[in-house]
């Protein structure tokens, strides 16, 4: 039998205990405005089946398209032509438990900007760290 070759490479995972209260990490997470203090400016609303626009900076407008809302603990959207990103919120008791799951990462795939995804991967591995920082930063001074 023929073994399929693994084509997939792992999700980007960053799960960070945050100093806020749910409801404020749903608003950084799940609004424009939220949004753009911690990523990248957007016109992003709520609503499943919303279509916006990610402004990636040098990279240019990233096509996006909301799939899941369930407030305040799940929203995820496609973001671009393959990948999908999650966010997750679990409330602790005054706190909130952040997840990010970035996925639809492939071996064989390149990006809208030609680069393999295994290089552009490595990259959003590191950037990610640097935006849940920002994320925690953003939630725990305001």
């Amino acid at each position: 039998m023929m073994q399929k070759k693994p084509d997939t490479l792992p999700d980007i995972r960053q799960t960070k205990r945050l100093n806020a209260p749910i409801q404020k990490v749903w608003d950084a997470v799940s609004t424009a405005e939220g949004l753009a203090a911690w990523f990248m400016p957007n016109d992003m609303q709520p609503v499943v089946g919303h279509e916006f626009q990610l402004n990636a900076g040098p990279f240019g407008m990233s096509p996006c398209k909301v799939t899941q809302v369930d407030p305040p603990r799940r929203l995820s959207f496609t973001w671009g032509k393959d990948w999908s990103l999650t966010f997750e919120l679990i409330d602790l008791d005054g706190q909130t438990e952040f997840t990010l799951i970035h996925s639809g990462w492939d071996i064989e795939a390149v990006t809208e900007f030609g680069e393999s995804h295994a290089l552009v991967r490595d990259r959003m591995n590191e950037g990610w760290v640097g935006l849940v920082k920002k994320l925690s930063t953003y939630v725990e001074n305001e």
